[in-house]
C-alpha cells in the first residue's frame, strides 16, 4: 500500500488544500492529512478544532485519514510507513522554501520522497492567511473554504457583512 502524508497547519483548510488532496488520492492508496502542532505559532483554531474541520471536509474520501504530529515530519512519516510527503505549490515563490525542505527531508530519510502537487489554477492565490484575514473583516469566504469551515469562521468572527465580487 502506497501511503502519502500531507502535513501542514491547515488553519483553516481551504479548497486549495482539498484540491491537492483530491489529486493525491489518484496517486496513493492512502493519504494522511496531518496537522502540525507548532507551539511557536498562534493559530486561529486549536489543533483539535482543525482536525475536526478537516475530518468533516474529507469525509467524502474514504482513503483519507486525519491525524496530528509533533517533531520532524520524516519521523512521523516513517512511523506511518509512508512512501511520500505531499507539498502543495501555488507559485514559484513557494518553491524555494519547499525545495530546501525537501532536500533536508531527503537527507534525513532518503526512503521518503517529496511529491509537489499544484492545485488547480483557480486556487493559486488562495492560502489560509488570506482566508483568516477576510473572515476577520467579516467578508464572505464561502468561495474559498468548505461550508463547515465557513461556519466555524463566521462563529469565530461574526456573520459576514459583504460578499466577494
Amino acid at each position: 500500500m502506497k501511503i502519502a502524508v500531507y502535513p501542514g497547519s491547515f488553519d483553516p483548510i481551504t479548497y486549495g488544500h482539498l484540491d491537492v488532496i483530491e489529486r493525491a488520492i489518484e496517486m496513493f492508496d492512502r493519504v494522511i492529512v496531518t496537522v502540525a502542532r507548532n507551539s511557536s505559532k498562534q493559530p486561529l483554531f486549536s489543533t483539535e478544532e482543525r482536525v475536526a474541520l478537516i475530518a468533516e471536509a474529507v469525509r467524502p474520501f474514504p482513503t483519507v485519514e486525519v491525524d496530528t504530529f509533533d517533531g520532524l515530519i520524516v519521523d512521523y512519516a516513517r512511523s506511518r510507513n509512508a512512501a511520500a510527503l505531499l507539498r502543495g505549490l501555488r507559485a514559484v515563490s513557494d518553491f524555494e522554501y519547499e525545495f530546501q525542505m525537501a532536500l533536508m527531508n531527503r537527507k534525513l530519510a532518503s526512503e521518503i520522497a517529496t511529491v509537489f502537487l499544484m492545485p488547480h489554477e483557480k486556487f493559486t492565490y488562495l492560502n489560509s492567511s488570506i482566508v483568516r484575514e477576510l473572515a476577520r473583516h467579516r467578508t464572505e469566504v464561502g468561495d474559498f473554504v468548505p461550508d463547515n469551515v465557513r461556519a466555524a469562521l463566521e462563529q469565530r468572527f461574526g456573520v459576514p457583512q459583504r460578499s466577494v465580487q
